[in-house]
């Protein structure tokens, strides 16, 4: 019993492994195509809402990195200006046209008037730190910047917050691989 118990997280580690490796099939060959740009495109639209695997492809970028077909710095500046361009995008979509989205079809979430004035009010007083972490939560990153306009965020407080989050969150993934691939390599 117990045998069978520690060998679930190394199938759940072989699944989850062998589903990154086929996501990561069509980023790398990409990525490695048209190198810092291609990672820049996928970013960008991911930030305002394609369904695109973004980290998974700055990750990609990054290992290539380390392999020398690529440029860390290009790396970090394409997935940073991406993510800003992409989250302001998104802010400009939410801001003409994305409040009244959510007051027309917000009941399909479940979002009420009551429910959207609350997600405002806390916008008003801890908007900078949301728009700030995101980029950190899958669906929320794709889906940030078009809440913060829609909401009425101010501008500055969103720009601001944005540039941060994305520096923040591009230099996770694309420093942390680079730098630290030696070390996951010898754990895995």
């Amino acid at each position: 019993m117990i045998g069978s118990l520690t060998f679930l997280p190394l199938l759940f580690y072989g699944k989850s492994m062998s589903i990154l490796q086929q996501g990561l099939a069509w980023i790398e060959p990409a990525v490695a195509a048209y190198g810092a740009f291609a990672l820049f495109l996928i970013i960008y639209l991911e930030s305002f809402g394609a369904p695109l695997p973004g980290e998974s492809a700055l990750l990609a970028a990054s290992l290539l990195a380390v392999r020398g077909d690529l440029a860390i710095e290009h790396v970090f500046l394409a997935a940073w200006f991406g993510g800003v361009l992409g989250d302001s995008t998104g802010y400009l979509i939410g801001r003409f046209g994305g409040r009244l989205l959510l007051q027309r079809f917000g009941h399909l979430v479940k979002l009420t008037p009551e429910r959207l004035e609350h997600v405002e009010d806390l916008a008003r007083r801890r908007g900078f730190v949301m728009v700030m972490t995101a980029r950190f939560v899958v669906l929320l990153r794709q889906l940030n910047g078009v809440v913060a306009g829609s909401i009425a965020m101010p501008w500055r407080h969103f720009v601001a917050a944005n540039i941060l989050g994305a520096a923040l969150w591009a230099g996770l993934w694309s420093f942390g691989p680079y730098f630290f691939t030696d070390l996951f390599h010898r754990w895995i």
